[in-house]
């Protein structure tokens, strides 16, 4: 095996930890303090310090240490948590994410910039520490000589019933040290942890000497543990051993009967195991005694545990059920674990793009099929066209991925914003269930966060401003998504001052954006925004004001075949609404006609479609009782070609408002692959994409909302005119 396997699942995991611990600090700031939530801190740095020792990272053992005991006294009371101290918490997080990823750099030694930085963070660190803590926080690491010292200091102190500390059974598989780990390395680990009061090993296993695979491991242990840490963390320590290995572990104070458990469970003969328990000190000779009596008494061995030391008066029912309850949670945790698998994305890629191949050779058969007039292929293309749609949506699924996530990376956000610029602003976050293509949600996460930065900015008034004008004190800006016709909406809304559509309209008349006297939609003032450059703030600040970021957050969104558009009220509040595709690579297109050319409209996004008719000159019609609007998409795309004789009305609804696309011939329904256009189409309007047909010709994917916004502007223009 390769270790940079195990580190980089190190890697990946720390990082969620970290996302963790980031989300438990803002939640303690937003609410009132939760135990649950400190303690959810403690175990994200806990668990990093403890992966990061198996793998030599001493840096990040070192400094994640620090901020665990500051942690570990907050959790004991001894610390109060504040503003101050929250602030200095996620700035430690953020740099234990830096070290991390140095780490995954192939670093495993912090250089000069890293060490500059740990150094202050440290220092400020230790002011929540005991001062006469003269190592404010540093690990404890022996020589052997204290090693020992420490070890009979512990042994002569243990004057009680001779196993008040963890006991650990120990058995390394006989690949462990072909897989690259190095038994004893976690054993000098559990020093840094707590002491390690008696060990004594087990040869058993050992075969003949002629038999005897030097890379092999054959040894098995057993330790008496003396340390403050829970089982939990303990059992962190030996992580990544995964099946290379099995370890018990019983805590101080453990019942006989879970000794006797031990010794049945594990491989040697249960007389020797027991001395060696007596041995190392975890139990005493007299307990060893009583344990196999017990054994021996008891022939069934069927009787619950809990049973056992209820009737034995050693426990209360209550806390039985309640560890049982317990037991049965984390079992149910472990197994919805077990189901899940890590893949990387470049594997998931690289299916999709096998299918969307398969899909555009299944179309080239079914036509071949067709042509062939033979019923029999014609069935059995048909047939492995339905197996193709089934394993292109699960592969699909398979890259959905929930947006929440995303929308919590924003509290911290609105967290650091907020204070940089002085505002009290809170987010609201809905819609988090709501999933997407895993690559739409990273392309996505800058523009969102330069939307949220620039309500915080520019849309949230200062806090007297908002008292004058009758609100709170406090900002309020909200994320919210949900799914709308085969695509994702996000969004991003304040309650703030609004934009100001004069002011807007102005400026872009100064410098000739919009000719003076044109008549414009809000919608088409509130678009320019997004034009490079344009800027109505009258100051720079470090957030913004100099016109740079909303024109490449359109940009960017367009690259994905959305849309973005603008509403606001003057002192009420904006809203900013991106339209995103579920996903960039497959969708489910209906295929239609002008002349002989074919094009597609995204299946979701059709209500219907109806025969045309309109009186001459008419650009709209009546749709059972209602106004319909249309477009024709021969004008659209200058087609030089007579009408059909026949011509049909695609009804398509997109963002609350229907209209019509006036086409020639109706194709159908088909699986479409989206091809992405080149740069040299950058300029082309009303098209997200291409696709290719069975026949290899190319088909040109539809952008809906730009027909819809060509609509609007040409209703504008007549009403004016």
């Amino acid at each position: 095996m390769n270790f940079d396997q195990p580190l980089q699942t190190f890697v990946v995991e720390s990082r969620e930890l970290l996302d963790d611990m980031e989300s438990a600090l803002l939640a303690i700031e937003r609410t009132d303090l939760q135990p649950e939530n400190i303690n959810a801190i403690f175990r994200a740095a806990h668990t990093i310090k403890g992966s990061a020792g198996l793998f030599g990272l001493d840096h990040i053992v070192s400094f994640t240490h620090v901020v665990e005991s500051v942690l570990d006294r907050v959790r004991d009371g001894m610390v109060a948590i504040s503003d101050p101290l929250i602030t200095l918490l996620l700035v430690c997080r953020d740099h234990m994410a830096a070290l991390i990823d140095t780490a995954d750099d192939g670093m495993t030694h912090p250089g000069d910039e890293m060490t500059g930085r740990s150094e202050p963070l440290v220092a400020q660190l230790r002011t929540y520490l005991p001062q006469a803590d003269g190592t404010g926080g540093a690990i404890a690491v022996f020589d052997a000589a204290e090693r020992v010292e420490r070890m009979a200091h512990i042994r002569g102190s243990d004057t009680n019933d001779g196993h008040d500390h963890w006991h650990l059974s120990l058995r390394f598989g006989k690949d462990v040290l072909r897989n690259g780990m190095d038994p004893m390395s976690f054993i000098r680990y559990l020093d840094k942890i707590g002491t390690v009061v008696g060990i004594e090993t087990l040869p058993d296993a050992l075969p003949d000497a002629a038999d005897m695979d030097p890379e092999s491991c054959y040894l098995g242990f057993e330790i008496a543990f003396d340390s403050n840490a829970d089982k939990t963390t303990i059992e962190g320590v030996f992580e990544f051993l995964g099946d290379d290995g099995t370890i018990s572990i019983l805590p101080p104070h453990s019942h006989i009967s879970e000794y006797v458990a031990l010794i049945n469970s594990l491989p040697e003969q249960t007389v020797r195991l027991g001395e060696i328990l007596v041995r190392c000190g975890s139990v005493t000779e007299a307990e060893l005694k009583t344990a196999l009596d017990l054994q021996a008494t008891d022939a069934s061995g069927l009787r619950p545990l809990g049973e056992i030391l209820i009737d034995k008066g050693a426990i209360q029912p209550p806390v039985v059920e309640a560890a049982l309850a317990r037991q049965q949670q984390i079992n149910a945790s472990k197994a919805q674990e077990n189901r899940s698998v890590r893949v990387d994305s470049d594997r998931l890629d690289h299916l999709i793009n096998l299918i969307g191949e398969l899909i555009i050779a299944g179309a080239s058969a079914n036509l071949l099929a067709r042509r062939a007039s033979n019923s029999e292929l014609h069935e059995a293309t048909s047939i492995i066209t339905t197996l193709v749609e089934d394993v292109r949506d699960s592969a699909l699924q398979l890259r959905m991925v929930k947006i929440g996530a995303t929308f919590n990376r924003f509290q911290r956000v609105v967290h650091d914003v907020s204070r940089e610029i002085g505002k009290d602003i809170e987010l609201i976050v809905s819609g988090e269930d709501t999933e997407l293509d895993k690559t739409v949600i990273e392309k996505i996460s800058d523009p969102l966060t330069h939307m949220v930065r620039n309500a915080i900015d520019h849309g949230i008034e200062p806090a007297d401003v908002r008292a004058a004008c009758g609100k709170p004190a406090a900002g309020t800006v909200s994320l919210t998504a949900y799914h709308d016709s085969g695509s994702i909406v996000i969004e991003v809304g304040d309650d703030g001052g609004g934009l100001k559509r004069a002011k807007i309209l102005a400026k872009a008349i100064e410098r000739g954006l919009v000719d003076p006297g044109r008549v414009l939609s809000d919608s088409e003032i509130y678009g320019l925004i997004f034009e490079p450059g344009f800027s109505t703030a009258d100051a720079v600040t470090s957030l913004s004001g100099r016109g740079v970021g909303m024109d490449v957050v359109k940009r960017n969104i367009l690259a994905l075949r959305g849309s973005v558009d603008v509403a606001s009220e003057e002192g009420v509040g904006t809203t900013v609404t991106v339209r995103l595709p579920l996903t960039l690579a497959i969708i489910d297109g209906f295929f239609v006609g002008i002349g002989k050319s074919v094009f597609v409209i995204p299946l979701d996004m059709i209500q219907e479609c109806v025969e045309f008719s309109a009186a001459p000159g008419h650009d709209y019609t009546n749709l059972r009782g209602q106004v319909l609007p249309f477009i024709r998409l021969r004008d659209v795309f200058d087609v030089q070609c007579a009408p059909a004789r026949r011509e049909s009305i695609v009804v398509v609804r997109h963002g609350g408002k229907q209209a019509g696309i006036v086409v020639d011939t109706l194709l159908g329904e088909f699986q479409t692959v989206i091809k992405p256009l080149d740069n040299m189409f950058n300029q082309a309007r009303c098209i997200s994409g291409s696709s290719i047909l069975g026949s290899g010709e190319v088909a040109l994917i539809l952008d809906v909302a730009a027909l819809f916004n060509k609509l609007e502007g040409r209703d504008l223009r007549q009403k004016a005119a």
